[in-house]
């Protein structure tokens, strides 16, 4: 009985003229753009410098901002009001003050005064911005001095934010795919009439919602399948774990939003109702996962709800097997809490069909 009712479902799938295209499209687009936009690097970062001392080593403190890849040097000011008369007019974002006997300063082993001073409207590009900033005038001010200093980056060498942001690319598309497809099913088929036809057969609940969910995880192993291979055709990221992980990753999350999805589509009476719903659920769980910002940066009640967030899981543990190239006792503890939180959903999904709604 459940062979036909698969069928069943691929076959209305595959007479909807929009949904195949959007199986096949979307994940093509998302990952052949998206690692390109969605970058939390601050780059092209305007400098204006007001040079006091006019020496060859505050020369040489400006030339290393020239040839620096995350600045503009937009150009000396002859004061710091001219250039704070930029910072105002948005024609700069950082005022870099070298101050009067730099270089004297510096041969005779102190420490000069420097000044930064950062456009903060935006938090994220001041701080970061006066952080590069100021690695770029120690680093000028140490050369020489004997003093040095090293720096090892583990598991993304060149800190190419391709890495870390490709797996939650992976977690994005298993989330609105697997999550608003199914939500759209049932209550599609409710607002057609065609419910009617499966609430009258001996067909049971169980079986009617399996065969629901099991083409949304076949969709899911394409999505994955598709998104590793772009990810190594056009980026040269590929996956530093085992894939297996990967997909059994990919199938605990896809179970639990094609769950959610079949939950607030058996509650729902319209399409409008159940789409509304499901974005409300999906921005929480995706703003409140880490999947942009650390969770440990959250306040305290708020990192509570990372410990029922299937998100949250997923994103530490595609990126531990991904990036990381962990194990299965790395991401146990992962693997487990996606399994108890995806397999009551999928309960609760049988348990709120309802065959005489």
């Amino acid at each position: 009985m459940i062979r036909y009712l698969i069928h069943k479902e691929f076959l209305q799938i595959r007479r909807n003229g929009f949904l195949p295209r959007l199986i096949l499209v979307f994940p093509i687009m998302i990952m052949c753009i998206m690692p390109w936009v969605m970058n939390q690097e601050v780059k092209n970062i305007r400098v204006d410098v007001v040079d006091n001392d006019r020496s060859t080593r505050s020369q040489q403190l400006v030339h290393s901002i020239e040839a620096s890849n995350y600045f503009i040097f937009h150009g000396q000011k002859p004061t710091y009001q001219a250039a704070l008369n930029d910072i105002e007019t948005s024609k700069a974002d950082i005022i870099l003050v070298i101050p009067q006997h730099y270089s004297r300063d510096l041969t005779n082993g102190k420490q000069p005064q420097v000044l930064i001073a950062a456009n903060a409207v935006n938090g994220t590009k001041g701080s970061i911005g006066a952080a590069y900033l100021s690695q770029i005038v120690t680093s000028s001010s140490t050369t020489g001095t004997g003093l040095e200093g090293a720096v090892l980056f583990l598991y993304n060498k060149h800190l190419n934010y391709k890495v870390f942001m490709i797996p939650a690319l992976f977690a994005i598309l298993l989330m609105l795919m697997t999550g608003f497809l199914p939500a759209l099913n049932i209550v599609g088929e409710k607002e057609k009439g065609t419910i009617e036809q499966i609430n009258v057969t001996p067909v049971s609940k169980w079986s009617f919602i399996l065969a629901k969910l099991i083409p949304y995880w076949l969709i899911a192993l394409f999505l994955i399948t598709v998104c590793l291979l772009l990810s190594w055709l056009i980026y040269g990221i590929t996956c530093q774990g085992s894939l297996l992980l990967v997909y059994l990753l990919a199938m605990l999350l896809a179970l639990f939003f094609s769950s959610l999805g079949l939950i607030i589509s058996n509650y729902s009476d319209t399409m409008q109702q159940a789409i509304f719903v499901m974005w409300f659920f999906v921005v929480c769980l995706m703003l409140l996962s880490g999947l942009f910002t650390p969770t440990r940066s959250m306040p305290h009640l708020a990192y509570l709800t990372t410990y029922v967030n299937p998100m949250h899981y997923f994103i530490d543990a595609i990126r531990t097997v991904f990036v990381r190239g962990g194990d299965f006792h790395s991401i146990a503890h992962q693997l487990l809490a996606l399994l108890i939180i995806s397999t009551l959903m999928a309960l609760w999904a049988v348990a709120s069909y309802r065959k005489n709604q």
